[in-house]
């Protein structure tokens, strides 16, 4: 009978605790590649491990809170937060069938992930255009990950304060900054959620293999595809992970078995691939590298990245490809050390399993986006870690632990080092962190950490245009030239800059160049147009910005600057359908309802012109040229005391606006109500408003004068309407030549000129 039972016993397989349980039962090697662990890092087996595991989970929503709870105050950056979500009107509809078609078939930005673009569609449903939702998206989304990383780590090797120091590494290294902190990189906290949650499904298909169980992983493996295609390396992570700490290899499913095992997987991914070849290149002229530069680069970026794991120092959004070979010494030194440490991970391979496995997952998931195969205009990117440097936390952890098991006071050692290493990085991530919190925060690090930044100095100079700083935005894009001369949204900028300046000519020669560089480039066709339009070209205006509507069929500003062109050539009715396709396409166009009010008002609808003014006016609250023309419609409807407040208002959001300050000192000097006229008043508004057209406008010489008859200055107001009688000659002005010599007698007489 004991001898029946002996045999039993020798037969019968050792229960899997949690799939990566070390094993206590004698004679028994530990999977760990080194020593048992001590009672403080046994596997999940009592109600004191859970409320711990509880408790670090706890643990790491509080730090990566104190990392990047400070992005709910960050604004939008201009670094492609303006193609993702305040500048795209799709996404700004929120979730819209015509969406959810849109986001599975658009690649045009460089990248196809629909399930981002949904994500983005979804924050604007909740938040609106409020930056601060869509930060706190993504906070949460790297939350999940990084708790699930850390229970799944758990059960699978059984060691709970590894998992959970290689976890809170993972949660606020500093070059999470950019993954987290960066609206537009939502793809990766997105991507890596999913990517856990198919590392979850993958541990329960190996605990207890089935067809739904499978499915299951290929669906989530889908939508992580679907976030991000640089989940293409998966099944291979999943085939380290086989090796350790799952340990199938040393069972019955031998290698191949286990490759097969991923060919659904592998199918998933190498259609992704394909579909990520059909989007356009997201690379500008001249940013092509060498066959040999990318291999020279990819090598130095692989220790360069474990560099910045070990010092996250000089961190930018940023670096610019190399421009040239890099020095011998530097890519033979790179490669050297990628070699011996491949070659000690391999030494070392059953005895600590966990360094090839760390290594090659580092190694593996880093190939879609080192450069061989080019997909952008970056030599490195602090994003492209987010997941693959876990390989590395992972190795360095467990070795660390293991060549310790030895030390006497091994546990207070490891704590003091670890709190120590964990503070050092919280506190360097809230420093990078913080660096995101405007445009101009950004680029300015970003110049100060890199050189010959083209993308950065472009950047910076289309902040300060965005913010009138023209002077600054002017000298940062012609740097930006000066180190790309074929970057056609500088060219872009500086010729927006230099319209805006005035400059005519030169924004005309710099659109022109930005045309040339990327002829389907609709931003420049329309500002082209722009500036065609401010010459007096009103044909050739329209040419461009019918073109940039045919390249971007849903250009709302193309659609109302024709109506603009339309309606300085007098063709009224054509404007106003222009102007009301533009409402169509985007209903909430300040510009395009101030355009409409405009043409229905020289059609004669004075009313309906003055509603569109006022829901401009609801819509962007600070628009100047709404406040100038709603009061110039109310004058019309003899409103002038409201046609006053204004002009007023103009003035204010526009203090240079000389087009308000002349209308305005006009009502003041004119105005049949006596308690409406100041003539003082008039006389300053009138010699600012015609200092700043030139002093040779003789409309505004007729405010002026107007002006000096109201204050009782007859002399200086007959003398003012003299000359510009001369003017108004001179342009063949008729009208106005009629309407000046009727008031210069009155002014001769010493009677002010008063509308009735």
């Amino acid at each position: 009978m004991s001898r029946r039972i002996k045999k039993k016993a020798r037969t019968q397989k050792v229960p899997v605790v949690g799939l990566g349980t070390p094993v206590s039962q004698a004679g028994e090697k530990p999977r760990m590649g080194g020593s048992r662990p001590p009672e403080s890092e046994r596997p999940p087996a009592d109600l004191n491990d859970r409320w711990m595991a509880a408790g670090i989970c706890i643990f790491l929503a509080a730090i990566i809170w104190t990392v990047f709870g400070q992005t709910l105050h960050h604004e939008f950056v201009n670094f492609d937060d303006n193609r993702y979500v305040y500048d795209n009107p799709v996404v700004q509809k929120g979730l819209t069938w015509e969406g959810f078609r849109w986001a599975l078939t658009y690649g045009a930005i460089g990248h196809w992930h629909p399930l981002t673009w949904l994500s983005h569609m979804l924050d604007c449903q909740l938040y609106g255009l409020n930056a601060g939702g869509p930060h706190l998206t993504n906070v949460l989304l790297h939350t999940a990950a990084a708790i699930l990383f850390f229970l799944l780590l758990w059960q699978m090797t059984g060691f709970l304060w590894r998992s959970a120091f290689v976890a809170a590494v993972f949660a606020i290294h500093p070059l999470r900054a950019e993954s987290v902190a960066w609206v537009a990189e939502r793809k990766d906290v997105l991507s890596a959620l999913f990517f856990m949650l198919t590392l979850g499904a993958y541990v329960r298909y190996v605990s207890r293999p089935s067809v739904i169980r499978y499915c299951t992983v290929m669906l989530l493996f889908a939508l992580g595809l679907l976030s991000k295609n640089m989940l293409v390396t998966m099944p291979f992570v999943f085939l380290l992970l086989d090796y350790w700490p799952l340990n199938r290899l040393s069972g019955p499913p031998v290698l191949r078995r286990l490759v097969a095992e991923k060919i659904p997987l592998f199918v998933l991914a190498v259609g992704s691939c394909v579909a990520t070849t059909l989007v356009p290149e997201k690379l500008f002229a001249g940013s092509r590298l060498p066959f040999e530069l990318r291999m020279e680069n990819a090598v130095v970026s692989c220790v360069t990245y474990l560099w910045q794991m070990i010092y996250p120092s000089g961190l930018a959004c940023f670096y610019p490809n190399p421009a040239n070979h890099l020095p011998l010494w530097q890519v033979a030194g790179a490669l050297g050390l990628l070699l011996a440490m491949s070659g000690a991970a391999w030494t070392f391979r059953k005895t600590h399993p966990n360094l090839i496995v760390g290594w090659l997952w580092y190694l593996g998931m880093m190939v879609p986006v080192i450069g061989i195969v080019q997909i952008s205009y970056y030599a490195h990117a602090d994003r492209y870690t987010y997941l693959p440097q876990i390989g590395l936390y992972l190795s360095l952890t467990w070795l660390a632990t293991d060549l310790c098991a030895g030390w006497r006071h091994r546990r207070a050692v490891l704590g003091c080092c670890s709190t120590i290493i964990l503070a050092a990085l919280i506190f360097c991530a809230r420093t990078q962190v913080s660096y995101w919190r405007n445009s101009e925060s950004l680029w300015t690090h970003t110049l100060a950490c890199t050189s010959d930044n083209a993308i950065a100095h472009n950047s910076l100079g289309a902040f300060f245009l965005q913010q009138g700083r023209l002077a600054e935005a002017v000298a940062h894009i012609k740097k930006s030239l000066e180190i790309e001369p074929y970057y056609a949204e500088a060219h872009y900028n500086l010729g927006t800059a230099l319209f805006q300046q005035g400059q005519l000519d030169e924004a005309i020669s710099h659109f022109q160049m930005a045309l040339e560089i990327k002829p389907d480039y609709a931003d420049a066709c329309n500002n082209l147009g722009n500036a065609l339009l401010h010459k007096g070209d009103e044909d050739d205006a329209i040419a461009y910005f019918k073109k940039a509507l045919q390249i971007k069929p849903g250009f709302a500003e193309a659609c109302y600057n024709i109506g603009s062109a339309l309606l300085q050539e007098g063709k009224t009715d054509e404007a106003i359908v222009y102007d009301q396709k533009a409402l169509q396409i985007k209903p909430d166009s300040a510009e395009a309802h101030n355009n409409l009010g405009n043409a229905l008002l020289k059609n004669g609808g004075v009313d309906e012109a003055v509603a569109h003014f006022k829901q401009a006016l609801q819509i962007k609250p600070g628009f100047a040229e709404a406040h100038y023309n709603l009061a110039n419609a109310l004058l019309q409807k003899g409103v002038a005391g409201e046609a006053i407040a204004n002009y007023q208002q103009a003035l204010q959001s526009k203090p240079d606006y000389a087009k308000a300050m002349n209308n305005l000192a006009w009502v003041l000097a004119t105005c049949p109500q006596a308690s409406l006229r100041n003539g003082k008043r008039a006389v300053e508004l009138s010699q600012r408003a015609n200092q700043l057209a030139g002093g040779e406008n003789p409309a505004f010489l007729g405010t002026l004068s107007a002006a000096y008859a109201e204050a009782g200055r007859f002399p200086e107001a007959a003398e003012t309407t003299q000359r510009a009688l001369q003017l108004a000659g001179t342009s063949s002005n008729s009208a106005l030549a009629a309407s000046l010599q009727s008031q210069l007698k009155l002014y001769q007489a010493g009677i002010p000129f008063h509308l009735r």
